[in-house]
């Protein structure tokens, strides 16, 4: 057991020592085999480490030239994606370098009105920094903007309003005699309207005369009518038995009795020419 052990430390100690390459000569190979190593195949090789590494097929070899392709076309698609991107932040680059020129050349430009604000500050002594005097000078500009346009529409109404004036100047002459013609239209209707009005009232006071001689010439026939029906029931010994305002009952009793009595006279005419003769 020993020895097995002296002879596994010594092959241990002679493959952490081999090289990372392909196999060695046959001197070599025979030195390894006696320390223990082996190569399995011609093809195998060791890693840096010492390790064996695995077999490889030409599918494997495949494989890995198809990784090693689309590595470099991702590659130089991440290189194209940096360039358009570089290319981008450079424009980027360029347009805030105009913007800073353009800004620089208007604060030089705007570097007397600097001044002269500063010097309004001085003679100010109500504001303190230059930003309060420039908000409310602005404050004062918004103000009498709003003022003008308020001016602009009240003088906007004030010319529509002369406009319409106007119109109406112009269209008064026009507006009179259509007036004047539509009141004397008027007068002549109020004018027939009142000769009808005459008429019609003389009518009614025709209409009621006749009505009160009509109402009259009743009261007088109803009267008639009553004493001829009294007469009558005296006449045949009888009492009235009809009211006094049934003038059509006591007309109708009346008119029996004088049929009664045309037909009694009649008879009696009829009788006396037989009497002589006889």
């Amino acid at each position: 057991s020993n020895r097995l052990k002296k002879k596994s430390g010594r092959g241990s100690g002679v493959k952490s020592q081999l090289p990372s390459q392909a196999c060695r000569p046959p001197l070599v190979l025979r030195a390894n085999v006696r320390a223990g190593w082996r190569c399995r195949t011609p093809r195998q090789l060791l890693s840096p480490e010492g390790r064996l590494l695995p077999h490889r097929t030409p599918q494997d070899s495949e494989a890995r030239r198809n990784r090693a392709l689309r590595r470099a076309a991702e590659e130089r698609h991440q290189a194209g994606g940096r360039e358009a991107e570089a290319l981008r932040l450079r424009t980027q680059l360029e347009e805030l370098r105009r913007e800073r020129a353009r800004l620089q050349r208007r604060l030089k430009r705007l570097e007397p009105c600097a001044r002269l604000l500063e010097q309004a500050l001085e003679l100010l002594p109500g504001f303190q920094e230059v930003p309060e005097l420039v908000a409310r000078f602005d404050g004062l500009a918004e103000t009498q903007a709003a003022l003008r346009l308020r001016e602009r529409e009240r003088l906007a109404e004030l010319e529509a309003a002369r406009a319409r004036l106007q119109q109406l100047r112009d269209a008064w002459p026009d507006e009179v005699l259509s007036q004047g013609q539509r009141r004397a239209q008027l007068q002549e209707r109020l004018e027939a309207a009142r000769e009808r009005t005459l008429q019609w009232e003389s009518k009614w006071i025709q209409i009621q005369n006749t009505a009160a001689e009509k109402t009259l010439l009743l009261g007088r026939s109803r009267m008639a009518v009553l004493n001829l029906f009294q007469l009558v029931c005296q006449h045949q010994g009888q009492p009235p038995t009809l009211d006094i305002e049934d003038t059509e009952g006591q007309l109708e009793h009346v008119k029996l009795f004088m049929q009664d009595l045309s037909a009694m006279l009649a008879g009696l005419g009829q009788a006396e020419p037989a009497a002589p003769a006889s």
